[in-house]
């Protein structure tokens, strides 16, 4: 007779995420003297700014070291809301702003406070890992809409409105979108929204964490429809623009009533976020986007790189991604084949293991996104490492028989 586990069915029925066991996995292999090129974590290689870096060091020596309201500051609140009127041209009130610790806090707060037990919310495919996690830890429903490499990743406003049900609570995206790095267009946006228009019931989450690295030009948003704004819960923060992953730093802009809720919830949980980051975060919002910009250009550079070497492996089928710093290329060419041992690959998650232990090179299966027939590949990596790393690929591709 088995024990009973001893955990609540909540964590019971949560997975792990499947990008930091990946991470995990190649460090492992690190530590046993293996050369392994991670191309596994959305992290940008880069290094924080030296004036964030400043700002930091600045309120250390002013004594920012005391709690900090729930919401955030209110200088770093008003920097959010000028930012988003200057480059997105959309109004909010400081009030409407909550800081979190990253923007992952900002979007399970955002769920936890919208979602009632089989409240459905619907995710196109593929989707960032905590997604779907985060809706069942609210005891909601995930319905999700497939899309393929074909459609560059991205669903038509007749696919939205199949999807919706009366029990249809939210809708939630990311633009740039993490793991393909596919950009909405205005008008694509416009459609989405025109059906959104015809369904009050219905809040948008949009994650717009990756609004800098984008390389198509200028960054749309859902919010800017009016007819839906105040349905339209954006998130965003610092980690990938400026480099402050380890900041912890993000926030959601939504409607007062949302906010509040927000605010609420993050009060009997983490409280506010930490004080030297948020002050930090002042000055990356209120000092220009140079850095960004030097970090957009490395980027752009590097997705063409991998791109040409991408395509010149047989069984590998890709798109040329708009945004972000991922590749999410097709490789079920590959599925039934076995390697030199007798293994046979079976799915994403089994090509990606296997990418690790005999390329030395650790990427995500893209089972774990919505779409297993894909693997996502992460170019935030050096020219170098990023040439070495796909020749592995296509050394330990050839392999296979």
């Amino acid at each position: 007779m088995s024990t009973p586990s001893i955990l609540s069915d909540r964590i019971n029925n949560l997975s792990e995420s499947a990008t930091l066991k990946m991470t995990k996995l190649g460090r492992e292999l690190a530590s046993k003297g293996i050369n392994v090129i991670s191309l596994s974590v959305g992290e940008p290689d880069f290094d924080t700014p030296d004036h964030v870096k400043q700002a930091a060091k600045q309120a250390l020596d002013e004594n920012y070291t005391r709690y900090s309201p729930v919401p955030g500051y209110p200088d770093l609140r008003k920097a959010i809301a000028n930012k988003l009127k200057t480059e997105n041209n959309l109004d909010y009130d400081i009030s409407q702003i909550v800081v979190s610790t990253g923007a992952k806090q900002s979007l399970s707060n955002a769920i936890l406070t919208l979602i009632n037990p089989d409240d459905e919310v619907i995710i196109p495919t593929p989707y960032w890992v905590s997604y779907s996690e985060m809706v069942t830890l609210a005891g909601g429903k995930s319905v999700f809409i497939n899309t393929t490499i074909e459609s560059d990743f991205k669903i038509t406003p007749e696919e939205l409105e199949a999807a919706i049900t009366p029990k249809t609570k939210l809708f939630m995206f990311s633009s740039p979108c993490n793991p393909t790095g596919s950009v909405y267009s205005k008008d694509e946006l416009a459609g989405l929204a025109r059906v959104f228009e015809k369904h009050p019931h219905i809040y948008i989450i949009s994650d717009e964490i990756y609004e800098h690295i984008n390389f198509i030009g200028k960054h749309e948003s859902i919010a800017q429809f009016e007819s839906i704004k105040d349905r339209v819960i954006l998130i965003n923060g610092f980690s990938k623009a400026f480099a402050m992953t380890g900041w912890r730093l993000g926030y959601l802009a939504a409607s007062r009533e949302i906010a509040a809720a927000n605010d609420k919830l993050q009060g009997q949980t983490t409280s506010g976020t930490c004080s030297i980051a948020q002050r930090a975060g002042i000055a990356a919002y209120e000092q220009g986007l140079e850095t960004v910009l030097e970090m957009k250009n490395a980027f752009e550079r590097r997705r063409e790189l991998v791109y040409n070497l991408l395509k010149d492996i047989p069984g590998v089928k890709t798109n040329l991604p708009q945004g972000a710093f991922y590749f999410f290329p097709d490789i079920s060419a590959f599925f039934g084949k076995k390697d030199l041992q007798g293994n046979e690959i079976r799915d994403s998650a089994d090509l990606a293991l296997y990418l690790l232990n005999e390329g030395h090179v650790a990427t995500v299966g893209g089972d774990s996104f919505g779409n297993d027939n894909y693997i996502r590949i992460s170019y935030a990596a050096s020219d170098d490492a990023l040439r070495e790393a796909l020749r592995r690929i296509k050394e330990a591709l050839a392999k296979l028989a």
